[in-house]
């Protein structure tokens, strides 16, 4: 046994199980893109269960955690409650994600994208195309403000994701969104994302819906690469 230096080890997290971490990543990206807001009262577990088809205990372990990382805080008989301030929260939530550049996202992208638009049409249930369904109308009401469409059409990609079946590739593709939030991407969308090209995207999803809808593999990975040229286009404006 090597000597002991007589400095307390640093403490780890435990190790969680993939169905923990996606409740995890999942809950994170909501509390992120503020559809839980700063003191906001997280739904109950078993809602919290329900919305993710997983067990309550599943739910109330991954609580445990985001509360040991100051995300929310637990009140005994009023429910959990978010701490997360997005006014002092500069840095990603994931340090690999910070570090993540343009070229690597998108090779990233290039890669998940379009095996997961494949893996959601073979695989999503009738009742996840009708919530993509309710997503996509929210998309379509938003006219001008960049910030409502860019979470939206986060939260519809997320839908895509779990409609694979697969936790592993959910908590990948929630790295990915991370990613996505860094600077440089939010200063191109401030620029760029104006009304018009807002419509444009509105009636692309809308066919990535009735491809996806119609179970059309061919036309929804089309789609799916050609987004992604059209945002490397906006990367190489902003060079």
């Amino acid at each position: 046994m090597p000597p002991s230096s007589g400095r307390p080890l640093p403490a780890r997290e435990p190790v969680v199980g993939a169905t923990v971490q996606y409740v995890i990543d999942t809950l994170k990206m909501r509390i992120v893109a503020g559809e839980y807001g700063h003191d906001e009262r997280l739904p109950s577990e078993r809602q919290m269960a329900q919305d993710l088809s997983v067990a309550r205990n599943t739910v109330r372990e991954a609580l445990d955690l985001l509360e040991s990382r100051g995300m929310i805080r637990r009140r005994a008989g009023s429910g959990s409650f978010v701490t997360w301030d997005p006014a002092g929260a500069s840095a990603a939530l994931a340090p690999v994600a910070a570090e993540t550049g343009p070229l690597h996202l998108q090779v990233m992208r290039g890669i998940l994208e379009p095996e997961m638009v494949r893996l959601a049409i073979i695989n999503m249930p009738p009742r996840e195309i009708e919530d993509l369904a309710v997503t996509l109308s929210r998309m379509e009401a938003v006219q001008t403000e960049a910030a409502d469409f860019v979470r939206l059409e986060e939260e519809f990609h997320r839908q895509i994701a779990r409609g694979t079946g697969n936790p592993l590739l959910v908590a990948c593709y929630n790295l990915v969104i991370d990613a996505r939030r860094q600077s440089f991407r939010a200063a191109m969308y401030r620029r760029h994302l104006t009304p018009n090209r807002i419509a444009a995207y509105q009636r692309g999803y809308n066919a990535l819906f009735n491809a996806i809808a119609a179970r059309d593999i061919e036309e929804a990975t089309e789609f799916m690469k050609l987004t992604l040229i059209e945002d490397q286009k906006l990367l190489m404006q902003d060079d």
